[in-house]
């Protein structure tokens, strides 16, 4: 069972060696690198690849361990004991499960995306040390210990937000997710769009890489936000002469969708200025 990337994801071969590794080590895949570059979209990837089903643990500032575990509704319990109902009786009625008790019990080996891990507090990872080694966890409301029926695939995602407790990374396999280079981007769009002009993407991914070199660019334009570039300049049937021309300009057609915060547009139109002024 080796994952060798899929026909909708170009994934390096350090990346698939890293996957491998960390499914034969029984460990967690630790995943970080820039927003964008396709961390979650992996796990979804591996699974689809390898036939497994699904299961995505999306960490928020509020998060909990026990929230992946299982949660207790205790106030519906209560509101149901004043009103006679009798499933007030089996505890179990008032448990939800969460991703790590559903891929537990799968019936067949899952992967399980913990993702953006560093947006919780900073023991949230710690707390989950003991379920991820041993793969079980008890349940005291209803004195049971739910085990893992088939050991998952753990894939968990950081952006580096904050720095992780040394002894969670200790358990981990790690990799970091470098930016592609211009050959696996060019590989990337195609994926998306197989059609596109030849002309139309040298001059586009010219013009994405030169925008992420600009010095003081508060905010580098992601994977994702070149892809929904490109296809607002296919929609929109962008000639790749104009391209060129917004190359001299210093400033690309439709750059909503590749520079996000008014600094970094107010900074290319400053060199856009500049380069008319120079021009002139």
């Amino acid at each position: 069972m080796k994952f060798t990337g899929t026909d909708t994801y170009v994934a390096t071969a350090d990346l698939m060696t890293a996957v491998n590794a960390a499914i034969t080590l029984e460990r967690p895949l630790l995943v970080k690198g820039e927003p964008g570059t396709g961390k979650t979209l992996l796990a979804m990837e591996v699974a689809r690849a390898l036939d497994m089903p699904f299961f995505e643990w999306h960490i928020k500032s509020t998060t909990k361990a026990i929230h992946g575990l299982y949660e207790y509704d205790a106030v519906s319990r209560l509101r149901d004991s004043q009103l006679g109902d009798d499933r007030v009786h089996d505890i179990r009625n008032y448990i939800k499960r969460g991703m790590l008790w559903e891929a537990f019990t799968s019936d067949r080996q899952a992967v399980l995306l913990i993702d953006e891990v560093d947006k919780a507090d900073i023991e949230f990872p710690n707390d989950l040390l003991r379920e991820l080694d041993r793969m079980e966890f008890y349940v005291y409301e209803t004195q049971e210990t739910i085990s893992a029926r088939h050991r998952p695939v753990v894939i968990i995602t950081s952006n580096n937000e904050k720095e992780l407790p040394d002894a969670f990374l200790r358990r981990c396999f790690f990799h970091y997710i470098r930016f592609p280079d211009h050959e696996t981007m060019e590989k990337i769009v195609h994926v998306h769009f197989p059609e596109i002009k030849k002309r139309l993407l040298k001059e586009a991914l010219e013009m994405f890489f030169s925008i992420r070199d600009v010095n003081g660019l508060k905010k580098k334009p992601s994977t994702s936000e070149l892809l929904d570039w490109i296809k607002l300049l296919l929609a929109e049937d962008i000639d790749p002469e104009a391209l060129r021309a917004d190359a001299s300009k210093a400033i690309p057609q439709l750059h909503g969708a590749l520079l996000k915060n008014e600094q970094d547009v107010h900074l290319f139109e400053r060199l856009a200025f500049m380069s008319r002024r120079q021009g002139a």
